[in-house]
C-alpha cells in the first residue's frame, strides 16, 4: 500500500496565494484552502498556528510578487517615477485582489507603502535620485505629490473608472511630473 502524499507548508501557501489572486484575501479560509489543497483543515492548523500566521505569509508572498511584477515591467521613460507609476497602475488593474491586500486592506505585514514600493532594490530611492540628477529640488516631496496622483489612478482602475490607455496614461504622468517640477 502506498503512503499518502503529505501536505506541506509550501503547498498550503501556494494554494492560499492562488485563492488570494482568484477571489481575494477574505476568501482564504481554512475550509476553502483545505478543499483546494485536497485535505482536511487539520494539516493547515498543524503547519500554521492560526489563520493570521498564514495571512502574514500570504502577504509576504504578495509583496514579493509585486516586486517581481515591477522589475519585469519595461522601463521606457527617462522621466523619473513614470515607469514605477505605470507598473503600479498595471498591477492594480491586472492583480486586483493582490493590490487590495497590499495597498488598501489596512494589513501591513510590518511594511508601509514606501517599503513595498521600494522593494529590495530601492525603487523609490532610485527614482528620487534620478529626479535629483535631473535638477529637481525637493525630489522627495515631488515623489509624495506624484504618488498620491498615481495611487488615485490605480484605485480608479480597480473600479473601472480609469479608462485611459497606456499612451494617454504615460502622457498624463509626464505632464504631472513636469507641472510639479516647475512648481518646486
Amino acid at each position: 500500500m502506498s503512503r499518502k502524499a503529505s501536505v506541506t507548508k509550501s503547498m498550503i501557501l501556494d494554494n492560499a496565494f492562488t485563492l488570494l489572486r482568484e477571489e481575494g484575501i477574505e476568501q482564504v479560509t481554512a475550509r476553502k484552502l483545505a478543499a483546494k489543497t485536497g485535505c482536511s483543515t487539520q494539516p493547515i492548523f498543524r503547519l500554521y498556528e492560526n489563520m493570521d500566521r498564514l495571512t502574514g505569509d500570504v502577504y509576504n508572498r504578495a509583496a514579493a510578487f509585486f516586486e517581481a511584477f515591477c522589475e519585469e515591467n519595461p522601463r521606457k521613460s527617462e522621466t523619473p517615477f513614470l515607469d514605477l507609476g505605470m507598473a503600479y497602475i498595471h498591477f492594480a488593474s491586472e492583480e486586483k485582489h493582490v493590490f487590495r491586500l497590499l495597498f488598501l486592506s489596512g494589513f501591513s505585514g510590518g511594511k508601509g507603502m514606501y517599503e513595498l514600493l521600494s522593494g529590495t532594490k530601492g525603487n523609490v530611492g532610485r527614482e528620487v535620485a534620478r529626479a535629483k540628477a535631473a535638477g529637481v529640488r525637493g525630489a522627495g516631496e515631488l515623489f509624495m505629490k506624484i504618488w498620491i496622483f498615481i495611487h488615485g489612478c490605480a484605485c480608479m482602475s480597480l473600479t473601472g473608472d480609469f479608462d485611459l490607455n497606456e499612451e494617454e496614461t504615460r502622457e498624463l504622468l509626464h505632464s504631472i511630473y513636469q507641472s510639479y517640477t516647475e512648481a518646486i
